[in-house]
């Protein structure tokens, strides 16, 4: 009896030990990459799932705001939400493709995308800074323009989950 009562807290202190191991990993962020053209890393931030981050910029012909929003859907980059300052230059909605309603401050929304981007990426080409493409994000702004002006670049989500 003895060992069995002496052997307990041990049992005991043992899996209390291994629980605070297992919660004091650290857990591995959902992260979006910025590359170039080349493969080179231009940048990357944390992009936790349920998390909403917009690419901004101003149209090349009308100079209006345009805006792509995205979330990372249980690790899928997914569109959920467009802004358009109006429907010149191509810009406008897409039958069965979300729903368009009149933004407070003039422009319109197309909410209600929810698309999954094919292989978690989205190739860009950045504008120079008149255009101003950027990624506003819960830590702040990135400036794309500033970094990559008149190159290609591609935004991928790379999850937790891809990983084995």
């Amino acid at each position: 009896m003895r060992h069995v009562a002496s052997g307990r807290p041990c049992g005991v202190a043992l899996s209390f030990g291994i629980a605070l191991a297992v919660i004091s990993l650290p857990a591995q962020a959902d992260t979006l990459q910025i590359t170039g053209a080349d493969g080179e890393s231009l940048a990357a931030m944390p992009f936790p799932q349920g998390v909403e981050i917009c690419l901004r910029w101003s149209h090349s012909v009308t100079l209006g705001a345009v805006a792509d929003c995205f979330e990372n859907r249980s690790g899928a980059l997914t569109l959920m939400r467009s802004y358009l300052h109006d429907f010149a230059a191509g810009l406008g909605e897409v039958a069965g493709r979300g729903t368009l309603t009149s933004a407070p401050d003039g422009g319109y929304w197309i909410t209600g995308m929810d698309e999954a981007l094919p292989a978690n990426s989205l190739a860009l080409r950045v504008g120079p800074a008149r255009v101003g493409h950027r990624i506003d994000h819960p830590g702040g702004t990135l400036d794309l323009s500033a970094i990559a002006a008149n190159t290609r670049v591609t935004l991928t989500l790379s999850s937790d989950q891809d990983s084995p």
